[in-house]
Parts: structure tokens; sequence; C-alpha cells
């Protein structure tokens, strides 16, 4: 499949078997963290399906002009596949193997910027390849450690348009019915700021931790009225049964 514009072709081809990907580090210890969070939350909502792709610093792949463009956002959320996931184990294709991303994140994490960069020669810039390559709907920039986040919105303008929040300071995401905002407290040993969901109403999508320490206080809550109603009978002469 060929995409033709004014000034480049884009063609949505299949990552060859025989080409090396780049094998870099993540950038910080934070990244896989924020990651991993924002999937965590949505599987135990139930918001991903059999043929959802949600990816953390893995490659989405287009072809710029017959050379081949490899960008791994921070975190990326693709809501139909129509591959096996084997087809994609190194790499995805967006038209070619499922839709294109709903949503891109990119965490900040160096002093170069790149995460705005709109370089447009080869190989073109991280905001270039999302705006005008892959056409992503929602686009989000995160700074963890002051919790500053900045979401992008293609237009028809076709061109990225930044947003502001609602008065939860939170941003809706149409194509996900959810909204995204920043929230502050502890995880996995890491306290500060994060990205997280929350539904329609206004509901925060907790992680397994927090729904485990819902339950233990729900547990708690009922060994507590056991033993109050247990107290309140034999104050009356009758032992309950055990």
């Amino acid at each position: 499949m060929t995409t033709l514009t004014q000034d480049y072709q884009i063609t949505w081809e299949k990552l060859p078997d025989d080409y090396k990907l780049p094998d870099d580090p993540v950038d910080n210890i934070n990244q896989p963290a924020l990651a991993a969070a924002l999937t965590e939350s949505l599987q135990l909502a139930g918001k991903i399906s059999a043929n959802t792709l949600t990816t953390t610093n893995y490659g989405i792949c287009a072809t710029l002009n017959n050379k081949m463009v490899i960008k791994a956002p921070d975190w990326a959320f693709i809501a139909k596949i129509n591959v096996s996931r084997e087809e994609v184990t190194r790499s995805y294709t967006p038209q070619l193997q499922g839709d294109i991303p709903v949503i891109v994140m990119e965490f900040i994490s160096d002093i170069q910027e790149t995460e705005y960069s709109i370089k447009a020669t080869y190989p073109p810039g991280k905001w270039f390849f999302y705006e005008r390559i892959l056409k992503v709907p929602n686009y989000i920039i995160f700074e963890p450690d002051s919790g500053n986040i900045e979401m992008y919105r293609f237009r028809n303008t076709e061109q990225y348009i930044l947003q502001e929040p609602d008065e939860n300071q939170r941003y809706w995401i149409a194509e996900m019915n959810l909204y995204l905002g920043v929230w502050q407290g502890t995880r996995e040993n890491r306290a500060g700021k994060w990205l997280r969901w929350w539904d329609e109403q206004g509901n925060l999508l907790p992680w397994g931790s927090e729904l485990a320490q819902q339950e233990r206080q729900r547990a708690e809550q009922e060994r507590q009225r056991a033993e109050r109603l247990a107290a309140q009978l034999r104050a009356a002469g009758i032992e309950p049964e055990v």
C-alpha cells in the first residue's frame, strides 16, 4: 500500500527479516515503569482485546521515499491488528498489519528534545513521523519529574494542535472513551508523578496493587463487622455459632 503526498511517497511494508534493529537500552529507569502502569490498568479494566497491541520502546515502521523509517515511542496503543501476534514480534507496520496507533507517548528524558523534532529529511524526527507520516490522532509528551503533560490532537488542518485540559486537569481521548491525566503517588517503590486513566464517570482505573488493597480493606471491614455482631450476641446471652 502506498500513500502519495506532495513531497514524499509513503509505502507500508513489512520490516525485512534480516533488518538489524537498534539494540539501545531505554533512556532511564522510569520509562518501563510508566509504560507498564498505563497498560496494567487498561488490562484490568477490560480495555485491551485479543487484537489490541500496547507497545513500549517497540518499532513502528513506514517506508519514506523507499527508505525504511522506524520509531519506537515510549508507549503506544493500537486498537486492532489484523495479523497474528507472531507476525508483529519484531515490529509493526500500520495500514499493512492493522490500525494506525490511537495514541503515542514520549516521556521526556534528554536535553535534545527529540520528542519535538519536525525534521523532514531522512531520518525524519519523531514529531514529523507521528504527525505527517502516521497521522496518529493523539500525541502525548510527558515530563515525569515535573509532571508536565502536553497533549497534541491531530486536526483537519493536518497538524497537531495543543489541547487544554478540562476542569479536572485531564484530557479526553475520544478513541478510547477515557481521560488521561497525572496522578501523584507510589507504585513499585517509585514515588512521583504517573500518567493514569479515568473513565467517563471520572473513576480512576486501578492497578492490581490497588485492587488487592481494596480487597484487604473489604475483608478487614467484614471481619470487624462479624466481631461486632458476635459481641452483640454474647451480650444478649447468645453464643454465636463458629
